[in-house]
């Protein structure tokens, strides 16, 4: 579907020198013996680079180098000042003012206060369809007009004047700054929108009022974006030009890196570990961040909405094992759904069975599933949805032969990373592989995904009244204590429902040439090539 944005490097290249204008032009030709290139190795392949069709972070990787919103983030991930020069938020914490910055879309017009006005009514029409519009609901009537029961100008935000923005919230949200620097946030051209609809983001056509502009874009190849000479910061942007490559497989990745057509990956296997702790150890980036591997359950399919069925399954998933043997990447197992150390969240909350020995979990997992109808003569029968990745394959090998001890006849499927989060989002299997990557440091963004308001971010359509109490009267807390004693009940409800099967709390997984300067491993896992440079030994 995608063969209409196929473009030459070239093409693609004149095609958003055409939009930046003729300005710009002699200034490629100019840089053209000095253009510093960074190449980048990214996981999956972008399913859209519109910031309110997108929900992976492989895209974000990519829209954060060009999209810029009121807020940013700063070499370390933490939140700066964008779009917004500076802001004021009223005494009790629901009205937030921002002052944008003077600066201009790379086509020359204007960024106002009204961009984002008509980029956060778009995101969240439901005639957008968009699947993260719900990470936005802190904002005011924002749940009303995303449900179709408010129109989108009920929203409320309005532009005071072109340089002056408002923001009303639902409830406080001390975590505003982070998610005000989340892609759902970022605004898009109007005047593009308006004009070009669902085509504004093709190359040749697509602007951005941040460091890059899209120049080219080869499906299943390469994303290349080239410097924005109008940036207002353009001045401290060392690289010229960054190419985006999907690399579903990563040891075929690493081989690209060692053969020196990669400059960075995101994504490491667990049979290049041993090789890359004794060879590239500099390079090798093993950090904690914001992130939890778990298994989705689709709780509308039966008997996976037998609450017998699910316990059983997660108690017979050794999660130790396939952290510490499986995999290599010193990575915890996942006893809660919230990563230790997430703010904003008091602690307690762990599945019930986190101290038994996995000899009485199984036992007790078989005789669930003997409840429950099945049995060494009547398997119960259900698929296991994984990606492209070795990895994948050999972990979900592992829950194959777990699961076999309690009666599971569990078939791999395995597709590509766009493939399975089609499938994900349209509850369309039986158990998954899944992911969550903060967008933001607060538990909230972790349990709001099980919320029955959630829709297709709530993959399995898990759904409980109690839950949605408690994180409806979290959000209603102005008390730092009591909202955090909330979240963990919350948390303690989806654990004992067994909504999902929790694997492991992850680790970046990055390999960074030691010459690739200004990469800093941080909790939200985001490096803008806005921060990094590249410095050869000569």
């Amino acid at each position: 579907m995608w063969n209409f944005w196929t473009r030459t490097i070239a093409g693609g290249a004149l095609a958003a020198m055409l939009v930046l204008g003729a300005a710009y032009a002699p200034s490629i030709v100019k840089a053209q013996a000095q253009t510093v290139v960074l190449h980048r190795g990214n996981g999956a392949e972008p399913d859209s680079l519109d910031p309110h069709k997108s929900s992976g972070t492989w895209e974000n990787h990519i829209i954060g180098d060009m999209l810029i919103g009121i807020f940013t983030e700063d070499i370390d991930g933490k939140p700066i000042h964008g779009a917004a020069e500076s802001h004021s938020v009223s005494e009790d914490g629901l009205t937030w003012t921002f002052k944008i910055r003077p600066h201009n879309w790379s086509d020359g017009v204007p960024v106002t206060a009204d961009d984002f006005v008509f980029s956060w009514r778009r995101i969240l029409d439901p005639a957008t369809a968009s699947q993260y519009a719900t990470l936005l609901y802190p904002f005011k009537n924002a749940q009303a007009v995303n449900e179709g029961k408010l129109p989108p100008d009920h929203l409320g935000v309005r532009a005071i004047d072109a340089s002056t923005l408002e923001l009303q919230l639902e409830n406080p949200a001390p975590y505003l700054p982070q998610l005000l620097a989340h892609q759902t946030a970022f605004p898009v051209p109007k005047h593009l929108v308006e004009h070009y609809g669902a085509d504004w983001f093709k190359p040749g056509i697509y602007v951005s009022n941040g460091p890059y502009v899209l120049a080219a874009w080869e499906p299943n190849n390469f994303i290349k974006l080239i410097k924005n000479p109008g940036f207002w910061d353009a001045a401290n942007v060392q690289i010229d030009e960054v190419i985006f490559y999907p690399t579903d497989n990563t040891s075929a990745a690493l081989k690209r890196l060692r053969a020196g057509e990669l400059d960075m990956q995101n994504g490491v296997s667990s049979q290049d570990i041993d090789w890359l702790k004794a060879n590239m150890p500099e390079a090798l980036k093993l950090q904690p961040y914001l992130a939890v591997s778990y298994i989705a359950i689709n709780s509308t399919r039966a008997p996976l909405n037998d609450k017998r069925v699910r316990e059983a399954l997660s108690l017979a998933f050794d999660r130790d094992t396939v952290a510490d043997k499986v995999l290599k990447f010193n990575e915890a197992a996942a006893y809660t759904f919230v990563p230790p150390g997430t703010a904003g969240i008091a602690p307690g909350a762990a599945l019930s069975f986190a101290s038994m020995p996995y000899a009485e979990r199984l036992a007790k997992a078989q005789a669930l599933m003997q409840e429950a109808g099945f049995g060494p003569g009547k398997p119960l029968k259900i698929a296991l949805e994984i990606g492209p990745a070795p990895d994948n394959k050999r972990v979900g090998a592992v829950v194959q032969q777990q699961w076999a001890a309690i009666y599971v006849d569990l078939e791999l499927r395995a597709s590509e990373s766009k493939v399975l989060y089609a499938l994900l989002k349209e509850n369309n299997f039986d158990v998954s592989q899944a992911a969550w990557v903060a967008d933001y440091n607060d538990a909230k963004n972790f349990l709001y995904l099980f919320r029955t308001e959630s829709k297709d971010m709530n993959y399995g359509r898990w759904s409980n009244a109690e839950f949605d109490r408690l994180m409806a009267e979290a959000d209603k807390a102005r008390d730092e204590a009591a909202r955090g004693a909330l979240l963990r009940q919350a948390e303690q409800v989806l654990l004992d429902d067994y909504a999902v099967i929790t694997n492991r709390y992850l680790n970046t997984r990055h390999i960074v040439q030691p010459y690739v300067k200004g990469f800093h491993p941080n909790l939200r896992d985001v490096n803008r090539t806005r921060w990094l440079s590249i410095e050869r030994a000569s």
